[in-house]
């Protein structure tokens, strides 16, 4: 059984809170690709602020964590629209007020080198008070550079 896809008001919401109005996000630079209820998907492209070694040009780990976590968290609020699409956007919107990472762990398999990145986000247990999550984090040829998995509060 396949979900109906999201209304373009519900993605338009989505991406304004999560490219704009999450401050971070919108420092480090992150984009939204595709929404779905079955997982999210992203983009991040190099810049010099977000470089932690400087002679290797390795992208700073801590962008990598605070990515894949706002990742996780995007799949999540893709869930819960999907769970409450009996509701309007702005009403599924609201439901995201009491979302907080309980839990993140980060295992960073290669260094992140290059211009452009691809992030995935999957939900891997919706519960009614927390949510398991599952993240990738890889380069522009499609190389796992990095994977995350994190429990997050949704009520």
């Amino acid at each position: 059984m396949t979900a109906a896809p999201f209304e373009p008001e519900f993605v338009a919401a989505l991406r304004t809170l999560f490219e704009q109005r999450i401050a971070f996000n919108r420092f480090i630079g992150l984009r939204i690709g595709k929404v779905a209820a079955s997982g999210v998907e992203g983009e991040l492209l190099t810049r010099p602020e977000l470089i932690g070694h400087y002679t290797h040009q390795r992208l700073h780990g801590g962008v990598i964590s605070a990515s894949l976590d706002a990742m996780a968290g995007l799949a999540i609020m893709a869930a819960i629209g999907a769970r409450h699409m009996d509701e309007s956007p702005i009403e599924r919107m609201h439901r995201f007020g009491k979302l907080g990472t309980i839990d993140l762990r980060i295992d960073y398999l290669r260094p992140a080198t290059g211009e452009r990145f691809a992030l995935r986000g999957e939900v891997l247990r919706l519960g009614s008070r927390v949510a398991s999550t599952r993240m990738e984090f890889r380069d522009a040829a499609g190389e796992l550079l990095a994977t995350g998995a994190a429990a997050y509060i949704v009520s």
